[in-house]
């Protein structure tokens, strides 16, 4: 299933993503037996998974009725996907020809650093052009979202510990992360960790690591790759970080970005990020996550 964290007449609710838009999940509270209150965010959902088998049976058993309670889309604004995540752990250069477009070394262990948790934004909010920097850029990527507390494990039952999936943007102010050898200043400024539109739960993605990724750029492609070109795979991050850290229900994994980032071209062809400008992360099977500068 997808579920979305949106705002409707002030209050926050899942929608659940649909062919005919979005379901709000409250609608589904005949056919949720016994639940008096519904989970209002995507955050109270990924610390009960217990409640997706019984959303998933009231969703089928709700199919001649749930369309009339589908919500136009001017009446809603996106939230965050996951709207406070306890743990915001980055990968860097994780993708081969990313790396290569750098002139960086392949990594022979996963490169991992953080954003903090109160950077991320929804789909469709503005990101702050920040005033300290000159060199603004994208990084399209997969986001693993965590669903069971886990320490320790193999890579074979890794991804048994996903809760499901999303967009994210890596937004990199360039300059600023190349001050130090701690790249955090550039990586976790106001709104530099956009998360959206939904999150689509781990069944309705068969394989993370064969999902076509890409970024547009004032409706330009600047990204077109495969999460088939990570060095690390899904399940080699998740095992690798369980073996340094707990982690828990909510936190969430950027997985790394592709080629085609502004930093990876010639000096003379960067044409940095600016305000106004519109980008727009994409991922097969996880919808578009579109952000403008501000």
């Amino acid at each position: 299933m997808k579920f979305a964290n949106i705002e409707r007449k002030g209050t926050a609710e899942i929608g659940i993503v649909s062919d005919n838009g979005l379901i709000p999940l409250a609608a589904l509270g005949p056919w949720l037996d016994g639940w008096t209150f519904p989970p209002a965010t995507t955050d109270e959902l990924i610390r009960s998974p217990e409640k997706i088998e019984q959303i998933r049976s009231a969703w089928e058993r709700s199919a001649s009725e749930r369309s009339k309670f589908a919500i136009a889309d001017e009446e809603i604004r996106f939230l965050p996907a996951v709207w406070n995540p306890g743990k915001l752990i980055c990968v860097g250069l994780n993708y081969k020809r990313h790396a290569e477009e750098t002139g960086m070394a392949l990594p022979d262990k996963p490169v991992i650093f953080s954003k903090f948790s109160d950077s991320v934004i929804a789909h469709g909010k503005e990101i702050p052009y920040p005033t300290e920097t000159e060199q603004l850029d994208y990084e399209a990527e997969l986001a693993i979202v965590i669903g069971r507390t886990v320490s320790n494990i193999e890579e074979e039952e890794a991804l048994d510990y996903v809760f499901g999936y999303c967009c994210a943007n890596d937004v990199s102010a360039r300059d600023l992360q190349m001050q130090s050898g701690q790249w955090l200043l550039g990586k976790t400024g106001e709104g530099f960790a956009p998360l959206g539109p939904f999150i689509a739960t781990a069944d309705e993605v068969a394989d993370p690591n064969a999902l076509s990724i890409g970024t547009r750029v004032n409706g330009e492609i600047v990204q077109h790759s495969n999460t088939s070109d990570m060095i690390f795979s899904c399940r080699q991050l998740i095992a690798f970080l369980s073996r340094h850290m707990t982690l828990r229900p909510g936190d969430v994994i950027l997985t790394g970005t592709p080629e085609g980032v502004i930093l990876g071209r010639p000096e003379e062809e960067r044409v940095w990020l600016k305000r106004g400008d519109e980008v727009t992360i994409a991922i097969e099977g996880l919808g578009e996550l579109t952000n403008r500068i501000g």
